[in-house]
């Protein structure tokens, strides 16, 4: 649950955000952006110049679509703070990436459990503008309008170790494109940064096969060859991969479990 709820948007698209969202935009993106400039992919900082996100206010959802919509026919969706998987999957297979408009307070600026507006404009609409990657959402998607529930928990773990928190291979470094990362100041430093994490060479059914926890640092990252290899990977006959990993056991965690809190 959350204790946000998106602000209405207008029949023009337009959200009505307050000053003091424009201020909290403003240090949330100002501080960002030195971060990622060397550590993010090629397609993301490219994709990050075409949309040229204000600093100084909040940007407008009309501003974002007439970008994504000519690069690679993606839009933008406003939703409320949370929504359903149904929701999510029919979005994304209809090339509608879910925003929700709302924005962190400065009671919690530093870390957000729930994608607010800064997580999704920031760190996932740059990458739409890369055909490769969108094309790869496009079918994930789709594949996820026709799981059931037990494989949609298999296409999470892929989601999450690609779109949220993927490494990619350039030029000789180690790269970042997923958005959970790009939006965190303290995890792109500690992605690319730090000696506690892993970093492995991604493998399909490993990564299908791999616990994560939402409210932590990554114990490991996967890292693909380059960007194009998602379009490859959305080539292949996913959900079969899918069954494949759940006849297999899951790997062990690599974190402890969360604490079990009784009132």
């Amino acid at each position: 649950m959350t204790h946000y709820k998106s602000k209405p948007v207008n029949d023009k698209g337009f959200v009505e955000w307050s000053s003091e969202e424009d201020s909290i935009w403003h240090d949330l993106i100002t501080r960002q952006l030195p971060l990622v400039k060397e550590r993010a992919c090629k397609a993301y900082s490219d994709g990050l110049a075409m949309l040229n996100l204000p600093t100084d206010r909040v940007p407008q959802l009309p501003e974002i679509n007439q970008v994504l919509v000519e690069k690679t026919g993606w839009q933008v969706e406003p939703v409320a703070a949370l929504i359903s998987f149904d929701k999510f999957f029919e979005l994304l297979a209809n090339k509608r990436f879910p925003v929700a408009t709302f924005l962190r307070s400065r009671e919690e600026f530093e870390y957000l459990q729930e994608p607010d507006f800064f997580h999704e404009v920031f760190g996932h609409c740059a990458m739409l503008t890369d055909p490769d990657f969108a094309h790869f959402t496009h079918v994930y998607g789709k594949l996820g309008m026709q799981a059931d529930a037990k494989q949609r928990v298999y296409l999470a773990r892929l989601y999450w170790f690609t779109v949220e928190f993927g490494l990619v291979e350039e030029s000789g470094s180690t790269k970042i494109y997923g958005g959970g990362i790009l939006s965190s100041p303290g995890e792109t430093l500690y992605a690319l940064d730090s000696q506690d994490p892993l970093r492995h060479r991604f493998d399909i059914q490993t990564v299908l096969r791999t616990p994560y926890r939402i409210d932590i640092m990554q114990p490991v990252y996967y890292k693909i060859h380059d960007i194009k290899s998602l379009y490859q990977l959305s080539e292949l006959d996913l959900m079969e991969q899918v069954a494949q990993a759940m006849e297999l056991e899951l790997l062990p965690p690599l974190f402890e479990p969360k604490e079990m809190t009784h009132a």
